[in-house]
């Protein structure tokens, strides 16, 4: 046994091109994922409190309009609901999140692309504190699906890829937030600039010993940065 122990941990960890451990098989993360968006929205439909608990409104509360409680972990459990009425709501963000993550996860590891979907996800929830009416309640995963546009777009950019098709893609889904009532714009352009900001993070870190180090210390930076917007997003709220 202690040799199995001793062959395996001598066995050299492979590297994917921007640091993340090289993983065979399916896209793990990405597909949990979407399996926790799907087991939720059955249980939105079987129950409105799961809606009422989980989902995101720049005064934090599902309750009584006017009182603040601090109840800051709806900026992320949003990202994780979707509308109960409408079924291509979650229709569309988990097959945009299919084939995103399909790309992504592999590219940059099963960890770095998890930090990266929730730090999209959490900004989302930032562009709508500072961007929308502070009684505008939000679900849906669309801020950290626009955060993984984001983030292919950086890493086409770094690959030397063609981005004019990804482009057209984010311009007219944009576009559709500001045209079609109901779609949260502010969720998806917080989205956008925190998932392009930390993924430029991991592929823009030169190699070396220190690089892992360097990509988690650079996303920890991002997280920093929406935890200081929310608390001025926060004081500034006309409560």
């Amino acid at each position: 046994m202690d040799c199995v122990r001793e062959q395996a941990q001598n066995i050299p960890v492979t590297r994917t091109a921007f640091g993340g451990v090289t993983r065979t098989g399916r896209p793990i993360v990405t597909f949990s994922i979407i399996g926790a968006c799907v087991a939720l929205f059955l249980l939105q439909l079987v129950s409105p409190l799961v809606t009422g608990t989980l989902l995101y409104a720049p005064y934090y509360t599902a309750g009584v309009p006017g009182i603040v409680e601090p109840e800051p972990w709806r900026m992320l459990t949003a990202a994780f609901l979707h509308s109960p009425n409408f079924l291509l709501h979650i229709a569309f963000n988990m097959y945009a999140l299919w084939v995103l993550g399909q790309a992504l996860e592999p590219m940059l590891g099963r960890a770095r692309f998890l930090a990266l979907y929730l730090l999209a996800a959490v900004g989302g929830s930032v562009g709508v504190l500072l961007l929308s009416g502070f009684n505008q309640g939000v679900v849906g995963a669309s801020g950290a699906v626009f955060g993984l546009f984001g983030a292919m777009f950086v890493v086409q950019r770094r690959t030397g890829g063609d981005v004019r098709q990804l482009v057209v893609l984010i311009a007219i889904n944009g576009v559709l937030g500001f045209v079609v009532q109901g779609i949260s714009w502010q969720a998806h352009l917080g989205g956008l600039l925190t998932g392009a900001l930390a993924v430029a993070v991991l592929v823009y870190v030169p190699k070396g010993a220190r690089r892992s180090a360097l990509q988690w210390a650079g996303l920890a930076a991002v997280a920093v940065v929406l935890v200081l917007l929310t608390v001025l997003g926060v004081f500034l709220l006309p409560i």
